[in-house]
């Protein structure tokens, strides 16, 4: 039997990338996955992430290996939206115990986002995507697994939430990371009389296609800069991240909440 045969996961921002990563890895194990992302067909969007696909959406790849996974389009800064995927998911599989709250990311350009020069509409738009969303995905999951007495939440946090750049950009981003890592702090000792773990990751430097194409212009010169910093001497992959998540989504980490796990090889900012 594998490890997380019945179990049933919510898996956001799973339609390429660190979030198509989890949800496979995890529907590798026996999980049920609802495969939630604002365009289930977001790979289309860099070339690396379209010729890394096997299948048209992330749906379609676990299902080719015999996993079961339920589509979901949703922007998790709707709450009422998010609410009503909870609901889907419940009505299709009868249970959640794992939510992993991956959607987010950054807008803008380091260069433009210094920390005392930031753009409200952006500095909205990105906390909304980080932090809200994350809030509202456990708010949403958090009544379920209560009636359950069990379940598994994994947040997102950033390197960037963890410490500042040289320069003070992207300060948006790195705020609303380190918001999430201290939010997952509260959570944990929220939900945990009632058997849930709540637990927080932080990647690196993942050479995932978007990162590829928008953070690292590519050369070898650059690439090999970055991993200058970084212990292990190489950029992370998706799988780094999986394994991580994997641990806090199995019966591995019972004993462990309210952890922050740093996932970048030994990377040095600054």
């Amino acid at each position: 039997m594998k490890k997380l045969e019945g179990k049933v996961a919510i898996v956001t921002g799973a339609a390429r990338g660190l979030g198509r990563a989890y949800a496979k890895r995890l529907a590798g194990l026996g999980a049920r996955i609802a495969v939630a992302d604002r365009d289930l067909q977001s790979w289309r969007e860099f070339e690396a992430e379209a010729k890394d696909m096997t299948a048209e959406s992330t749906v379609a790849e676990i299902a080719a290996l015999g996993g079961s996974a339920l589509p979901i389009e949703v922007d998790v800064c709707d709450s009422a939206a998010v609410e009503r995927m909870v609901e889907r998911v419940v009505a299709e599989w009868g249970r959640i115990d794992i939510l992993v709250a991956n959607a987010g990311g950054g807008r803008g350009r380091p260069i433009d986002t210094k920390a005392s020069t930031l753009d409200p509409a952006l500095l909205e738009l990105v906390v909304a995507m980080n932090l809200y969303g994350t809030v509202y995905c456990c708010n949403a999951v958090a009544p379920v697994m209560k009636r359950q007495r069990s379940g598994k939440i994994i947040t997102v946090s950033s390197i960037a939430g963890r410490s500042p750049s040289r320069d003070g950009g992207y300060a948006h981003y790195g705020a609303a990371k380190a918001a999430i890592a201290h939010y997952t702090r509260y959570l944990a000792q929220d939900l945990g009389p009632y058997g849930i773990t709540a637990n927080c990751i932080a990647p690196g430097v993942i050479a995932t296609g978007r990162i590829m194409a928008t953070v690292i212009p590519g050369s070898g010169d650059n690439s090999r800069g970055r991993t200058d910093l970084v212990a292990l001497k190489r950029l992370g992959t998706v799988e780094d991240c999986a394994k991580v998540v994997e641990f806090l989504a199995t019966d591995l980490s019972d004993y462990v909440t309210g952890a922050l796990i740093p996932i970048d090889g030994g990377l040095v900012r600054g």
